[in-house]
């Protein structure tokens, strides 16, 4: 079991690093792209934000099916499938001349996703208790890498060539994570004799858990805040004075911040939340990701916003992890598939929720308050974790086997 859980969280590492390289690879430069390629001239901010959401959509309302599935049948099958589902939609958008019929193909992206979750799962099921909590933090790593590399080479391959021809990277980058699932990974834990069940009955397991909802709700406002920000950025970097023919390589620079910081600190914070507690890590995340955002407010330069975006990046690199750690804590483990299905749905709501809301906003007030309600909303998410006691009501849920309920 020692050599498997490592292998397989290597193993897991490069499929998810490899998939969210392919993401960050074209999706970060859908405005462009919409403009460009697609001759999308007017409301391109809300054009943006539907484009980005609708993918986000349907993938959170098929998730729990997936997570069903995953229980049932086992994590391995659905890398498998989403891996070389994604790989065949991304090469169909190299083709695609008209964004009705670009939408068309992001939804059936959204239904056929969830190689990264898929992949959160089995490391969560197969590594031993005591030692989740580090490797979901290092499994962080392998998406923010991924971001870091994706935009650098989604930026180099538009700017030279086309943004078009940054999905025929993504749709070879994706097949790789699909090759990896299907000859490399190994899944032990699960049991193919048990029914499946029900998405219904999941959702009313779901809510007995008051400490999991808490959570499920954490990790829908910790993608919203990142999603919020994803179609505007490099507008708000063209509003900064960028050239429109280095917007691309410049947005994947800002874009990969983030990543880095992330790659720095992740394991950091892991370790930290394996000594102190995730509650802690979670708090201390929510604040300076709220600070962070806030402050991006008052820059006006290209280099000065990187930088603040990576300063952001190396506290907000502890939120998502240490809400999968958290969530590892209250469910037992033959639920976990179908809780990290449900966790997918909620981060997909709010992926889903942030382009659009964003693009909405930033279509009638300027981009910059975006960045400030951002913010206050990340601190007011810090004060509920503090004052509700989570990591109080998710230790006692660990050690009683029990759901455990939210103070009121």
């Amino acid at each position: 079991m020692q050599f498997s859980w490592k292998r397989n969280l290597i193993v897991l590492w490069v499929g998810v690093f490899f998939c969210s390289t392919a993401y960050s690879i074209s999706i970060p430069f859908l405005s462009i792209f919409l403009s460009d390629q697609l001759g999308v001239t007017s409301h391109l901010e809300i054009w943006s934000g539907v484009s980005f959401g609708i993918t986000f959509l349907a993938s959170a309302l098929i998730s729990p099916y997936w997570g069903s599935l995953a229980d049932k049948y086992g994590r391995k099958p659905m890398l498998i499938r989403s891996g070389f589902s994604l790989a065949a939609l991304y090469l169909i958008n190299f083709f695609v001349h008209d964004p009705y019929v670009f939408l068309i193909v992001r939804i059936f992206q959204g239904l056929l996703a969830g190689f990264v979750p898929a992949a959160i799962a089995m490391v969560a099921t197969n590594t031993p208790e005591d030692k989740t909590g580090y490797a979901l933090s290092i499994m962080s790593t392998a998406g923010a890498t991924g971001s870091i590399i994706g935009p650098l080479i989604g930026g180099v391959v538009s700017y030279y060539t086309s943004n078009r021809s940054a999905f025929l990277f993504s749709a070879a980058i994706v097949l790789v994570s699909a090759l990896i699932a299907t000859f490399f990974a190994k899944e032990e834990n699960y049991d193919r004799s048990a029914p499946r069940s029900r998405v219904r009955d999941d959702i009313r397991e779901a809510r007995n858990n008051r400490a999991f909802i808490t959570l499920l709700s954490l990790a829908g406002i910790s993608t919203f805040s990142v999603m919020i920000l994803e179609p505007l950025l490099p507008i708000y970097l063209l509003d900064m004075g960028i050239s429109k023919s280095t917007a691309t390589l410049s947005s994947g620079i800002v874009f990969s911040a983030v990543g880095i910081a992330t790659v720095i600190m992740a394991p950091q914070w892991g370790r930290i939340g394996s000594r102190k507690g995730f509650g802690l890590v979670l708090f201390i995340g929510l604040i300076g990701g709220g600070i962070g955002n806030i402050l991006q407010y008052f820059v006006s330069g290209y280099v000065e916003f990187a930088v603040l975006r990576f300063a952001y990046g190396l506290f907000y690199a502890g939120v998502l992890p240490s809400v999968n750690a958290m969530i590892v804590q209250t469910i037992e483990p033959g639920f976990r598939g179908r809780a990290f299905g449900l966790n997918q749905a909620a981060s997909q709501l709010a992926t889903m929720a942030g382009p659009i809301i964003g693009g909405l906003l930033g279509a009638f007030i300027p981009i910059r308050w975006v960045f400030v309600i951002n913010g206050v909303m990340l601190l007011v998410a810090a004060v509920l974790v503090k004052t509700r006691k989570l990591e109080a009501k998710v230790i006692a849920a660990r050690h009683s086997g029990e759901p455990a309920a939210m103070p009121k």
